[in-house]
């Protein structure tokens, strides 16, 4: 099947000055939307050269003005200063000592000090108000202290620079007003937000689709003013910045419970997403959740009566716009654009619950990239960071339809990139091609199901709480990012899931990740109930593969929880005494391909003589099968994703579940994936190898075909 210039699906950023540019381009990727991006505009030229238009809106900023007037409306945070020591009886903390000045202001009114704390660190305790004070005009705060004792102060901060339009500035240079972000939990703050977006509405006739850049809270993002280190912290997940008297307040009235400085602060660590959730977290999360959808609709209704779509950036200020959670169909949004690094985010985007799904890809159009490195200037390679980017996103593409593909940033920096244009060209004709598979057929897929288990469930599918490259550190993110491509089908299930009985057609559970955090579960393992189900689950013939540190809790004679059911067990120190089975591996021809790796994990031992291992370093288990019932555990001591270590893992899933390695649609080498389509007798072949040549043999209904292909290359077959 030969891939021909088609036209559609491509959404395009226009730029006014390059009206040329942007015309020509349109017609070179087969666009059918332009688009504005932050810092931009469209011309009359632009607007009414025959192509849809997405406008993109920030609701909550870029109203510096009324926000200027309206300073109590400006969006906050609780920060937390270093622990600081006391040589004697008292120390004196300058709170905002050590932040990005340009980005917070101490919030010192007095419904805003009713929150602030005073911790002494060593001790753990919470000091009495009567024993700080607050020095309005010095901007510190005197503690009366124990010496040698370590101290912080909590204290609400009003947020002055919305971050997206900081980073805007800091990586294109951008010389415009810093902006406010506005708070809309305000009803003065509401009312005005409403009717901004109304008069919008009326004065942009042109627009097709208002382009949110998701609604009102953005992940926390916190700066200081060291350049050595200014991410102080960042999480894509937390809640932080929805954090306000107001939002406190009501919430109290709401569910009778008043959270407090320290339950954001948690020690100094703040509640990340990578670890597990506690129930006051859950419950304010789940009423942010509420309010944003609540006036997220009636924002929605509005554009829709101005004949618009609304579509959704799910990034940014996406936090309260969760698209697996049980409030966000309410809100009306008819589509969802999901910037993409990788397959796992194209997954996540891919399924959610609207009609339109849109990927943004990279690079952007932008100097830099995110980590600061040349893209668009000179000593940067676009090409090549778009081959490598689209590889990833191609293998969930091979999966899982997806609506639409497009790009964000300034087209005059394409002049000097004329080898980016042409391969953005045949990624596009490439993406409809599969688009057009998708809308005619199924995709063939193993009649293997999968259940990662983890704290945040069926809310949070497919991701953690970043993209990859700010969550490479986690396993499970490496796990997620294979079955992105994998032709099994997967789902994501909590804890309180399997108590409930959600294992019913599920053939494999995957847990990875450190003892403690979110995704191996932490304390959920202290629960005998949700062990006995899964126990009960599997010798009754399902399979549990355990990596890294699965299940594992302390002050329990295993530390993984499963350790019964896996054949292996860490020792955190409590068996050193104790004798061990001796370690010798019994491989399973073809099960661990050529090139793949298995990281290695320190202080493993076998529960029994009956847990075969089939492959070891250095004397300790890294792959093990132990055989529980008629079902099986499997460990797997580390993953890290690689072509070769996605095969991998798929290799455990047939294996462990009694399949065939060889299956239908599979080929013989690692790098070389496929997608088969019945209907349409199309047979889709990838080279995931940006740097060789590959030959694979395929197994179809046809009998064995063998395919040559050229680094990143896809091919369509018609068999």
């Amino acid at each position: 099947m030969r891939i021909g210039h088609t036209q559609g699906g491509f959404t395009l950023p226009g730029e006014s000055g390059c009206e040329d540019l942007t015309l020509e381009l349109a017609r070179t990727w087969g666009a059918d939307v332009i688009r504005d991006s932050d810092g931009t505009q469209l011309s009359d030229e632009l607007l009414c050269a025959g192509y849809d238009i997405y406008s993109t809106i920030c609701l909550i900023r870029d109203h510096n003005e009324w926000a200027a007037q309206h300073s109590e409306c400006l969006q906050q945070t609780f920060l937390c200063t270093q622990p600081r020591m006391a040589e004697g009886s008292s120390l004196t903390v300058a709170p905002m000592e050590g932040f990005f000045t340009e980005q917070f202001r101490v919030n010192d009114s007095p419904d805003a000090r009713r929150f602030w704390q005073v911790w002494d660190r060593t001790a753990e305790k919470l000091l009495p108000e009567s024993a700080w004070r607050w020095d309005t005009v010095q901007g510190t705060v005197t503690i009366e202290t124990e010496p040698f004792h370590a101290y912080t102060v909590s204290f609400l901060a009003y947020r002055i620079w919305e971050e997206i339009n900081m980073y805007n500035h800091v990586t294109n240079a951008w010389q415009s007003e810093h902006l406010m972000p506005i708070d809309p939990c305000r009803p003065e703050a509401r009312a005005f937000l409403t009717d901004w977006l109304e008069n919008w509405c009326k004065t942009h006739p042109h627009t097709n689709v208002v382009r949110f850049t998701s609604l009102f809270y953005n992940f926390v993002w916190i700066w200081g003013s060291d350049k050595r280190n200014q991410t102080l912290f960042t999480d894509w997940g937390s809640y932080d910045f929805t954090v306000s008297e107001t939002m406190l307040t009501e919430f109290e009235k709401r569910n009778g419970w008043r959270l407090t400085a320290e339950d954001f602060i948690n020690q100094g660590n703040y509640q990340v997403t990578h670890m597990p959730p506690s129930e006051k977290k859950c419950r304010y999360m789940d009423f942010i959740q509420e309010f944003v959808a609540d006036y997220g609709k009636e924002l929605v209704a509005i554009v829709h009566r101005y004949g618009k779509k609304a579509y959704v950036f799910y990034d940014d200020s996406w936090v309260g716009v969760e698209p697996y959670g049980p409030y966000f169909p309410q809100i009306g949004f008819d589509g969802v654009i999901k910037c993409v690094f990788s397959g796992y985010e194209a997954r996540m985007c891919a399924g959610t619950p609207a009609q339109t799904h849109e990927l943004r890809l990279h690079p952007y159009l932008f100097p830099v990239g995110l980590g600061g490195a040349p893209t668009f200037q000179a000593g940067g390679d676009p090409t090549r960071d778009a081959k490598a980017y689209w590889m990833h996103v191609r293998r969930a593409l091979l999966r899982q339809k997806i609506d639409r593909i497009g790009l964000g940033g300034y087209l005059h920096l394409l002049r000097e990139f004329p080898d980016f244009v042409k391969y953005i060209a045949d990624i596009a004709d490439e993406f409809r091609a599969l688009r057009a598979l998708h809308e005619q057929d199924e995709v063939y897929t193993l009649p293997v199901t999968v259940a990662v288990l983890h704290s945040w469930g069926g809310l949070r599918p497919w991701t953690l709480s970043g993209h990859f490259h700010e969550t490479y550190m986690h396993t499970l993110i490496h796990i997620n990012e294979a079955l992105a491509g994998l032709p099994v089908h997967t789902r994501f299930i909590s804890f309180e899931d399997v108590k409930r009985g959600a294992l019913s057609e599920i053939d494999v559970v995957i847990n990875a990740g450190r003892a403690g955090t979110a995704w191996s579960g932490g304390a959920a393992w202290d629960d005998a109930d949700l062990i006995a189900k899964l126990n009960a689950w599997i010798w009754q013939g399902g399979v549990f593969l355990g990596v890294e540190e699965p299940s594992a809790a302390p002050g329990h004679g295993d530390f993984f929880r499963m350790a019964r059911v896996l054949g292996v067990d860490e020792d955190t120190g409590a068996r050193v005494c104790h004798g061990r089975w001796p370690v010798q591996a019994q491989p399973v021809d073809g099960l661990i391909p050529e090139g793949a790796n298995i990281p290695a994990h320190g202080h493993l031992y076998l529960t029994d003589a009956d847990t075969r291992v089939l492959c070891a370093a250095d004397g300790i288990p890294t792959l093990a099968a132990h055989n529980f019932g008629k079902g099986r555990g499997v460990y797997l001591s580390g993953f890290s994703y690689s072509s070769e270590n996605a095969r991998l893992l798929l290799n455990l899933l047939l294996w462990s579940t009694g399949r065939p390695l060889t299956q239908m649609a599979l080929s013989d080498h690692p790098a070389v994936e496929c997608a088969w389509f019945a209907a349409r007798k199309t047979l889709v072949v990838a080279n995931n190898d940006e740097a060789a040549p590959h030959t694979a043999q395929i197994e179809t209904e046809k009998g064995r075909v063998t395919v040559e292909l050229v680094p990143c290359e896809t091919r369509f077959l018609t068999l």
